[in-house]
């Protein structure tokens, strides 16, 4: 194609605000949206998070508060994330198979309350049980085993999806667990639980106030590294995401979001298939410190952030921000 100017003038197009409306390429609305929420013990509670501005934990009977608002803005999808207390941490983390621990109750009281209006999506993992920090079970040297972890990841999820969970999302990043779980909900009953993957998911260090949301911050004993992606890596990222999708992920999740957009543009070139970025809590928090220092408009950076998550082609977003932004998107 040759155009020349006059006869092609690009500002043309962007002279309006309608012709700017009818001309954009990339659209967002709640429905893209989903939101994390930390859960906690106790009656009425609501405790904030100094390292996440504007985000809390609450007690059950608040997360079920939080999905109403979420059904009411359209968010589709709420993801829920356990502060366990200290007396329910070990070694093993076995409080992840107790069927009456927190996010089961959580994951009931909200299905219950919502049914169908709202989607449940829950974390496997263990570091939120753990009283080392550590995303699996550690062997006499530290390091995190694979093959035992996965065996608990399992239960794990089956936990989760006796309790209602409507998307089961393995965050551990273990080798194996995406069969491993496919398998056991297939034999349990539980064909329509989706599995949504953390497939690339990066040893980051924009992970900080969640560590704090979820209580695992201060346990952490070493790194995550053996089994978390390292960030200079792409190729591997397309290993990952392929074997999680031939072991029966029905969507694929890179994590963190923003700092790896060139990840998120190769995985749905090259799959095709549903992707999803996480808009992790270093993210979140720094476009809250912007605002804080009169560097920056929350809600303009929020929106063109979110923006460039749709346009390397997420399907959807987990982001701190859903309600701020669905609101803003609702008019």
């Amino acid at each position: 194609m040759t155009a020349r100017y006059p006869n092609t003038r690009m500002r043309r197009t962007r002279a309006t605000a309608w012709s700017r409306t009818l001309h954009r390429e990339t659209l967002i609305t709640s429905a893209d949206l989903i939101w994390p929420l930390f859960v906690t013990e106790g009656n009425g509670a609501e405790e904030p998070i100094a390292s996440l501005p504007g985000v809390s934990r609450w007690c059950v009977d608040g997360i079920v508060a939080r999905a109403k608002e979420a059904v009411a803005l359209g968010i589709p999808v709420i993801a829920l994330f356990p502060n366990t207390q200290a007396d329910r941490r070990s070694d093993d983390g076995a409080e992840a198979l107790n069927p009456d621990n927190l996010m089961c109750r959580a994951i009931r009281a909200v299905k219950d309350a919502c049914g169908e209006d709202i989607g449940v999506l829950t974390d496997v993992a263990l570091d939120p049980y753990t009283a080392h920090g550590q995303d699996g079970l550690l062997d006499d040297k530290g390091y995190v085993t694979n093959d035992d972890t996965v065996a608990v990841l399992v239960d794990q999820a089956i936990n989760q999806a006796e309790a209602g969970a409507d998307i089961i999302a393995p965050s551990d990043m273990m080798d194996g667990r995406i069969h491993a779980i496919r398998m056991a909900l297939e034999m349990g009953g539980h064909h329509n639980v989706q599995i949504m993957s953390y497939a690339a998911k990066y040893a980051s260090a924009f992970y900080g106030p969640f560590r704090d949301a979820v209580g695992s911050g201060g346990l952490l004993k070493g790194d995550k590294k053996s089994y978390q992606m390292d960030p200079a890596n792409t190729d591997e990222a397309l290993r990952e995401v392929e074997l999680d999708i031939a072991e029966g992920a029905d969507s694929v999740m890179v994590k963190p979001g923003l700092a790896y957009l060139d990840i998120i543009y190769r995985v749905k070139e090259r799959f095709g298939v549903p992707v999803f970025a996480y808009q992790v809590s270093g993210e979140y928090a720094m476009i809250e410190a912007a605002q804080a220092a009169g560097i920056g408009d929350r809600d303009a950076l929020m929106m063109e952030k979110l923006l460039s998550f749709k346009r390397a082609g997420c399907s959807g977003i987990l982001t701190y921000h859903a309600p701020v932004a669905a609101r803003l998107l609702n008019g």
